[in-house]
């Protein structure tokens, strides 16, 4: 049968990665200062995000700026500012389709096709969500590798990761794994139409009725056949 526990298991852990990618979009920790030539005391930190550069003083005061022009942009943050978008409405809506899906819900009534489609499609719904954060993530991943170690870029300018790095990498397996679970769960065709696993077990007003066992002969090898006139 289908593991309830496991898909509301599963579900839960994509709605978190979806919360996770929520927050790595608003969060300005995508590239920080970088501390190189043993300059390990600085006056400030300065944080990089998609939205917006931030600049935080030893003395706790932060000042936040958002960026003034989108095309000036380079490229990875332009794709990166679609692509989380595009990952936050996708997960919104996987979460949707997941609901209506899920084994212990009314919706769909008591189709099992129906539900055990509509499954199938939020599972990779969420696969997809995470693959559209683990792009803009790798994406700027590599380019912040890549210019610290060019010799031609200043070092003022050289960044690190940030922690929203590696928490879109955490977000994105999260949700690529919670919705391979959840597709898993959907219980497989044969040719004739019946379940070979999943949703068995439930009455279905809709499920057609089994056929009778044809009659068995009766046969006495004990007795002898005598007949009577």
């Amino acid at each position: 049968m289908v593991n309830t526990g496991m898909q509301l298991i599963s579900f839960t852990c994509a709605v978190t990665g979806w919360i996770m990618a929520i927050a790595v979009t608003a969060l300005p920790q995508w590239k920080v200062s970088a501390f190189i030539d043993g300059n390990i005391l600085t006056s400030e930190i300065r944080w990089e995000g998609i939205w917006m550069n931030c600049v935080y003083q030893t003395t706790g005061h932060m000042q936040c700026k958002t960026y003034d022009s989108m095309l000036a942009l380079p490229p990875d943050i332009q794709a990166a500012r679609a692509l989380m978008c595009l990952a936050i409405f996708m997960g919104w809506l996987s979460c949707t389709v997941s609901c209506c899906g899920m084994k212990c819900t009314t919706c769909a009534g008591d189709d099992r096709r129906a539900k055990a489609g509509i499954a199938l499609a939020g599972g990779v719904l969420f696969i997809l969500t995470g693959l559209c954060v683990l792009i803009p993530i790798s994406w700027t991943a590599n380019t912040v590798i890549q210019d610290f170690y060019n010799p031609s870029v200043p070092t003022m300018h050289k960044r690190e990761l940030g922690q929203a790095i590696y928490l879109g990498w955490a977000a994105a397996v999260i949700l690529m794994l919670s919705g391979a679970v959840l597709s898993s769960t959907c219980p497989l065709m044969e040719r004739n139409g019946r379940y070979r696993r999943g949703y068995i077990g439930r009455s279905f007003a809709n499920s057609p009725p089994s056929a009778p066992d044809p009659p068995k002969p009766i046969t006495s090898h004990s007795l002898p056949m005598r007949e009577y006139v």
